[in-house]
């Protein structure tokens, strides 16, 4: 057995988690090893987005073919950013505007649909997407553009309960898969850009309540079991004044969840606002302030309680909405050493120990990097200071600071979109993006309900030949080992396979299948319209197949700039696509 599975698998039976009805605490952590079904949002809740299977490898992938393709149907057509999961026959997916589709998976018939009624005047960032949902017990769950969070009955559709997480007149929303750990539903919170409050929450699965609540932005008060518990950080240690009242952290992507330490594992968005001057980030200090604690980091949090383990933040001082949400994976080094692995935004490779999520190393995985020059012994990036857009208040009209160009742009050397890791190679494989941002700072005061960014900004393409790129870097050297180039940005997520394969889609439309080992491309398939989903696999009938949304959207064609107008000939779509490889086209 796999070391980090069985490691796994040991840590939950510890656990001695309470089984519910249906799936179970233990199928979840054994959802990797079981390749009959898709229980969690990245094939395993350490998020490695790894399949064990060899059926389908680098000699036969050219005979993979359709087997069936299911519409998502009307004009909601835009955005579709989910992973599928599927559990006793039956594929779960979310739609754009908060949408659930249950589907035959043998036949690609749709069984049920639910439509969330969203009310007038929610205030999504970057989209109307959904990433996805999570299974537990006999139930479905997922969060909504409107700040809920819902359960369904799995096999009718119907609402179980349906709680909120917070106030969407305020700038907050729900876009995430939710997590499921120990019989508790974990979501994060959305809506950085409008100075809402980052949170962590857990609830019970059966029936919604609140269990713990953990605002991730110093100076708020937790809350456990009904009760006020512990402060996050202390007061005004690195926010002046009253910023900490608005300051951001959204944690809009989701978690990890670590058996080997019990551990929740978070990423932070930026904090509120941009303009880093007003948030006393302008300026090195000795004592932190400024580096707005906890925004822009990944944090370690305890699943029982909420308590904050441990911080690592990747942007202190952040002034270029690097934000801090990137997955972190879980997972073991070449000599047997538990690690963390995230690409931020901001543009590097980070390596953590799973212990503590201390620094073990680091590396820039997009070009030409120009906010910082490195990273110290402790992975806290050597700032270049002339290259932070400049403070409104010293400009002569004090209505615009001196604009800097930046790299990467505020979309990130990679965003939301999920790398995967190969236990077969050892290396990660990372959906990047090439571009940059003519950006500056404005005068800004909070005002609920409304954008609180006081920046402009415009993305710019840094090369002529990409702007995506799949890079695989091996976490031990800290080497990048080869770099498959993409015309326009990559926005989907990607999955490795046993058989020495890896598999993502592109705006253009293309499902790829690429050598794990070379980059060498071995397989596409052209699906109509641009895919920003997740692709998943699994085994059924003696073979193997693999699913993935099409739908093009999400944030490019809306805060892309220039690289918008190379890409505004896109079509949007809606579209499930399954393959399957015939048995006889089967390895003996």
């Amino acid at each position: 057995m796999n070391r980090f599975i069985a490691a796994v698998t040991a840590a939950v039976v510890a656990t001695g988690a309470a089984y519910a009805e249906g799936i179970t605490e233990q199928d979840l952590a054994n959802d990797q090893a079981d390749t009959s079904r898709v229980l969690t949002n990245g094939m395993g809740r350490h998020l490695q987005r790894y399949s064990p299977l060899e059926t389908l490898n680098k000699d036969n992938v050219e005979n993979l073919v359709p087997a069936w393709a299911f519409s998502l149907g009307g004009e909601k057509q835009r955005g579709q950013e989910t992973q599928p999961l599927i559990y006793d026959g039956i594929m779960y997916i979310t739609g754009s505007y908060s949408r659930v589709y249950a589907i035959d998976v043998e036949t690609g018939k749709e069984i049920w649909q639910y439509d969330a009624r969203l009310p007038e005047g929610i205030l999504p960032c970057c989209d109307v997407i959904n990433r996805g949902g999570a299974i537990y017990g006999d139930k479905f769950y997922f969060g909504t553009l409107d700040a809920r969070i819902v359960a369904l009955d799995l096999k009718t559709g119907d609402v179980v309960w349906r709680k909120k997480i917070d106030d969407y007149k305020a700038g907050y929303s729900y876009t995430a898969a939710p997590l499921i750990v120990n019989g508790l539903v974990v979501t994060g919170n959305s809506g950085g850009e409008f100075g809402i409050v980052g949170a962590v929450e857990a609830r019970d699965a059966e029936t919604g309540e609140l269990v713990w609540k953990r605002p991730v932005i110093e100076g708020h008060m937790g809350e456990l079991n009904g009760e006020p518990s512990t402060m996050t950080g202390t007061l005004n240690a690195t926010w002046p004044g009253d910023m900490w009242k608005t300051g951001g952290g959204a944690t809009w992507l989701g978690g990890s969840y670590d058996a080997r330490t019990d551990t929740l594992i978070f990423g932070t968005g930026n904090p509120a606002p941009w303009n880093s001057h007003l948030r006393g980030a302008g300026k090195p200090s000795e004592d932190g302030m400024g580096d707005n604690l906890y925004a822009a980091s990944r944090l370690g949090i305890d699943p029982a309680t909420g308590e904050i383990k441990w911080h690592f933040q990747t942007t202190p001082r952040e002034g270029w909405d690097f934000d801090g949400v990137n997955e972190v994976v879980a997972y073991d080094d070449r000599e047997g050493n538990p690690r963390l692995a995230t690409a931020d935004r901001n543009g590097f490779f980070y390596v953590l120990d799973a212990a503590d999520g201390s620094f073990v190393s680091g590396m820039p995985f997009v070009e030409q990097i120009s906010w910082a020059s490195g990273l110290d012994e402790n992975g806290r990036p050597i700032f270049v200071e002339e290259n932070r857009p400049g403070d409104p208040a010293e400009a002569a009209d004090g209505k615009k600071g001196e604009t800097v160009f930046a790299v990467p742009g505020f979309l990130g050397g990679k965003n939301w979109m999920p790398m995967a890791y190969s236990q077969r190679t050892g290396n990660f494989y990372v959906p990047a993006n090439e571009w940059g941002m003519d950006i500056w700072n404005e005068p800004i005061t909070y005002k609920k309900g409304a954008a609180y960014l006081g920046s402009g900004f415009t993305i710019k393409p840094l090369f002529e030949d990409h702007i995506g790129a799949i890079k695989a870097i091996d976490p031990d050297t800290m080497e990048t080992k080869w770099v498959y180039k993409n015309d326009a940005p990559l926005w989907s997520g990607v999955m490795t396979t046993a058989g020495g394969l890896v598999f993502f889609g592109t705006p253009e439309g293309e499902f790829i299948a690429l050598d794990d080992e070379t980059g060498e491309k071995l397989w596409s398939f052209q699906t109509g319209s641009g895919i920003v989903g997740q692709p998943i696999t699994w085994e059924q009938d003696g073979e193997q197949y693999v699913s993935v949304i099409s739908g093009w959207g999400g944030a490019v064609p809306l805060w892309g700039g220039e690289v918008a107008k190379k890409v505004n000939y896109l079509n949007q779509g809606g579209m499930l696509w399954t393959f399957r490889l015939p048995k006889q086209y089967a390895a003996n």
